[in-house]
């Protein structure tokens, strides 16, 4: 199916509003599992409500320190999602032993291409592998084009081949709560310039909460989305340098004891960061897992 044509959900004027997949004629809630993962784990089992999140890719634009472009993945009891999926993600799954038709969602912060450039790959291996269940991509207003726009560029013809699985492209409106299979998302809109909207994310699964800073200068809309989290996942790209639409380590710890969350693991690192050898905050490494 054509991502630029797949009928989609328009959530501006309903909080928390299921999106259906018309494709099968059946709410999301309905729709078949993802396969089981069945990579390995060190851990106990997780609690019924337990959220796992794994760094697949935490490395800024340019491979800074050899990691992988933007890519997190939470899982839940009901399903596995990302947050953001840069365009080394479909590498950083299968490295890590990750299925990528595990993911039923993709969350994407921003449509720059270390943040959205994996998608076309991720579609793409999805129809060649025989996925079958639904791929929802959720995201800023002007998602649907891009997506379209960078499937032609990359494979030509791509983006109107017919598919086996439906895709479903959500467009997601500040602040208000989409109800996305397995989690609740709520998008606040922050300060970074790529031709659409640019979002943090504040994701929830019953209890459970983990924030996303995306790329951002630094805005009190950071802490309506990460206030109560049990997670935090911020940049940090340079330690004091300030570059314009980003956020340094040291305005961060400035303003960290307004941000009201529980733990904050730094992501999106330069090099300048990465070299610094003191910090106030755990810094993400890919292929941290961690439980909240």
């Amino acid at each position: 199916m054509d991502a630029a044509h797949e009928p989609g959900c328009d959530l501006r004027h309903t909080p928390r509003q299921r999106c259906n997949a018309n494709a099968l004629g059946r709410p999301a809630s309905e729709w078949p599992a993802a396969p089981a993962h069945r990579g390995r784990t060190d851990e106990p089992p997780a609690p019924a409500t337990a959220v796992t999140v794994e760094f697949l890719g935490s490395g800024d634009a340019f491979g800074s320190g050899g990691r992988f472009q933007a890519c997190l993945l939470l899982r839940t009891p009901d399903g596995s999602l990302l947050i953001d999926c840069g365009a080394t993600s479909l590498v950083a799954m299968k490295r890590a032993g990750v299925d990528p038709s595990e993911i039923g969602l993709v969350l994407v912060s921003h449509l720059h291409g270390d943040h959205f450039g994996g998608l076309p790959f991720l579609i793409l291996d999805g129809q060649f592998s025989g996925r079958r269940h639904p791929l929802v991509i959720a995201g800023p207003p002007g998602l649907r084009e891009r997506l379209t726009r960078a499937m032609e560029v990359l494979f030509p013809g791509s983006s109107t081949a017919v598919r086996r699985f439906p895709v479903e492209v959500v467009q997601l409106a500040p602040r208000v709560s989409a109800r996305l299979n397995p989690v609740t998302v709520t998008a606040f809109e922050v300060i970074h310039a790529s031709g659409d909207p640019a979002f943090a994310l504040r994701v929830e699964y019953g209890e459970r909460v983990v924030a996303y800073s995306g790329d951002t200068a630094w805005t009190d809309a950071l802490i309506d989305a990460a206030n109560g989290s049990d997670l935090f996942v911020c940049e940090a790209y340079f330690a004091e340098k300030r570059v314009r639409y980003h956020l340094d380590y040291a305005t961060l710890k400035e303003h960290a004891p307004r941000l009201g969350c529980k733990r904050i693991i730094l992501t999106h690192m330069s090099a300048d960061m990465l070299g610094r050898s003191e910090v106030a905050f755990e810094r993400a490494e890919d292929g941290t897992v961690i439980r909240v």
